[in-house]
């Protein structure tokens, strides 16, 4: 095989190789050693975030019980109405799978799923399953009525259809307090059962409250420490951290020392005789306001004092050297150029106050629990996943919308911590 020969006037390396050809190749070399580099955060991305999201999403919609105990059910339903009780194929179906879910212990699962749907299906399927299998030549229809009428109710039997496929839109729907209607369209549940849409507002109104309170403490805060001297602003920055070095935990706990009945703000208050009585500054929504905001205030005053302290001060002086005034100056010459760290801070604030457990679970009422709360009692109580995972995923919608607003709002090149 003849050598390669290079083109008339290419410069070559002192190997006799093209130049071009020995840059190409060193180009690709950096790119290779800089996917290297990036490999381990990327495989450990995709096992403790990416993939964590995609089982909460999956999980959300995952509907295997009835599919698996009740196959043969299943099948028979699959072209039946809903209208008129299903035929004798599919009583003798749904014998047949209580039958061997019997066997194999798998009655408890598919009651509790049914029962979501149905009140009452838990009892009905264990009265039927103790009565099987039926006696040989004995007719299911009439047999399965005779151990319980309510086997000739339309609910029931529509319960086991809706739930035949592997998928389902059950958790979702119920966690916007809505319900498959007889036709399968989703419509809204009754007033007297409906609590997720509440809570979700709940949720958000706190969360803007929160943000609000924060945005109001910490710009001032933030400017104020901006406009001191290096050594003197740095010093007072670290009073800013402290409170990271200590667990969210401890600092909720020393709250509800401080604001209580006989806290030492009420103490305080009642000595100085500006109070005749104590407040009720804990166990409600003032006592959460006030813990959150002091939790989450650092995240507001970082970004904007980040922003603040690369903003020249002869901007403000010129301004102000040709006639106009101070507070005018301020407002269009200054603020305008810390919009992006006060955007990043509320932002940051606002979607961490979504998914807030610990300090409404401890400081407030059970009218100040969030979203979080009834996730946490999901997943450790009840233990119901899917309800768990769709609570999740409608958090999971509610910070992404969030972030394209913000996004439309004030775009993702300005909204930078600094």
């Amino acid at each position: 095989m003849s050598e390669s020969v290079p083109m008339p006037g290419a410069l070559l390396a002192a190997d006799g190789v093209p130049l071009k050809a020995r840059l190409a190749r060193q180009r690709r070399l950096r790119q290779l050693k800089a996917v290297l580099l990036v490999l381990p955060l990327m495989l450990f991305l995709l096992l403790t975030f990416l993939l964590p999201i995609g089982a909460l999403l999956t999980r959300s919609v995952d509907n295997p019980e009835v599919a698996a105990v009740l196959p043969q059910t299943g099948r028979a339903l699959a072209g039946w109405d809903g209208r008129a009780l299903p035929g004798d194929d599919a009583f003798l179906a749904l014998a047949q799978d209580l039958a061997r879910a019997k066997e194999e212990k798998t009655v408890p699962e598919l009651a509790k799923r049914l029962n979501m749907e149905e009140p009452g299906f838990r009892s009905l399927l264990q009265k039927t399953a103790r009565k099987m299998p039926l006696a040989a030549g004995e007719a299911p229809k009439a047999a399965l009525l005779d151990i319980d009428e309510r086997w000739g109710e339309l609910p029931y039997w529509r319960a086991i259809a809706r739930n035949g496929h592997t998928v389902t839109p059950y958790y979702l729907l119920s966690a916007l307090d809505m319900q498959q209607g007889a036709d399968g369209t989703p419509e809204l549940k009754a007033e007297e059962e409906r609590a997720f849409l509440s809570i979700f507002g709940r949720t958000l109104w706190m969360s803007f409250w929160v943000t609000v309170w924060c945005l109001l403490l910490g710009y001032p805060l933030a400017y104020w420490l901006s406009q001191l001297p290096a050594r003197r602003s740095n010093l007072l920055m670290i009073l800013v951290l402290l409170p990271f070095w200590t667990s969210v935990l401890v600092r909720v706990a020393a709250w509800i020392v401080l604001l209580q009945r006989e806290g030492l703000i009420n103490s305080a208050l009642m000595a100085l005789g500006l109070t005749d009585a104590p407040l009720e500054l804990a166990f409600n929504r003032v006592g959460v306001y006030i813990a959150m905001v002091h939790i989450l205030l650092p995240f507001v005053i970082l970004p904007a004092y980040s922003v603040m302290k690369s903003i020249p001060p002869s901007y403000m002086r010129a301004a102000i050297s040709l006639g106009d005034h101070p507070f005018a100056a301020f407002w269009k010459i200054y603020f305008p150029q810390t919009v992006s760290g006060v955007a990043a801070g509320a932002l940051l604030v606002f979607i961490m106050c979504i998914g807030y457990y610990i300090t409404p679970a401890l400081l407030g009422s059970p009218e100040e629990q969030m979203v979080s709360y009834y996730v946490a009692f999901y997943t450790n109580v009840t233990i119901n996943w899917g309800m768990a995972a769709a609570l999740g995923t409608l958090l999971l919608v509610a910070t992404l919308l969030l972030y394209a607003v913000y996004q439309r709002l004030v775009g993702s090149d300005k909204l930078s911590l600094g």
